[in-house]
């Protein structure tokens, strides 16, 4: 039995449509649907709502979050 090894890039690609968390270091989430994102770690998400200090600030329809603005986003799945 050989399991094959999944790179970053498979995942990613995996997880597109799917609902994602992006937390940003300055304590803001925001949730929604992955649209796409691209090797800069720039993040697009539909249907996204923004939550700072867990409580619901603001909805959008699509989103963009820049990977270069300084914030290191961690993407989590469900």
């Amino acid at each position: 039995m050989s399991l094959r090894k999944q790179t970053p890039s498979d995942f990613l690609k995996q997880i597109i449509g799917r609902p994602v968390v992006v937390k940003l270091n300055s304590g803001v989430d925001y949730r929604g649907v992955l649209a796409c994102l691209d090797g800069y770690m720039n993040i697009a998400l539909e249907q996204t709502e923004e939550y700072v200090n867990g409580q619901l600030k603001n909805k959008y329809g699509d989103a963009f979050i820049r990977g270069n603005n300084g914030n290191s986003p961690s993407l989590q799945y469900s």
